[in-house]
């Protein structure tokens, strides 16, 4: 049996109003599944504005999506959103970047969070961050396993500390870092 490759035309830019639909439908769906977020329940449209109006200043901090286009229709689609934000409030952590990244489940394993990540860690050296942190489920395996291909180190575990939604299990947290 022969196994297909799609190949994928994607732009990732940054994100606008329009998108932000196309945001809280992906992070919701990823509520939803389970062990992406500690959001137990499908967030408003309003809050994931919230959320992205609080990347600020825009130009050290941004919100991205990762469109892509049908070869055949030319029809785009934003199939997954990321970000850098800030790690922590108190200045003296003004160098390190928190980094996320949600990829609509229909395009995972498509290579799509590979290269969200791959920009994700570009713009955080474009912007001069020493470091890259990510807080994710232990049990998530593809996000651990892109974690490690990226060089990343897990330098913490917080076990049993949340659950996610349709699961009353608690799941350990790990947390990561790359020097950048």
């Amino acid at each position: 049996m022969l196994s297909s490759v799609i190949m994928l035309n994607y732009e990732i830019r940054p994100a606008e109003d329009a998108d932000l639909q196309a945001i809280t439908d992906i992070y919701n769906e990823a509520v939803i599944r389970g062990g992406a977020s500690a959001d137990l329940e499908p967030v408003s449209l309003d809050a994931r504005r919230a959320w992205v109006d609080s990347h600020q200043p825009r130009g050290k901090y941004p919100v991205v999506v990762i469109e892509v286009t049908d070869a055949a229709t030319g029809a785009r689609t934003t199939a997954g959103f990321g970000s850098l934000s800030k790690f922590h409030q108190r200045a003296g952590y003004d160098g390190v970047t928190e980094l996320s990244y949600y990829i609509a489940g229909e395009y995972h394993g498509q290579g799509l969070g590979t290269t969200m990540v791959r920009w994700l860690l570009d713009a955080a050296v474009e912007r001069g961050f020493r470091h890259a942190a990510t807080i994710i489920y232990a049990d998530n395996a593809g996000s651990v396993a892109l974690m490690r291909k990226f060089g990343f180190t897990r330098f913490g575990l917080l076990p049993a500390a949340v659950t996610t939604a349709g699961d009353d299990a608690p799941h350990d947290m790990s947390y990561w870092y790359k020097k950048l």
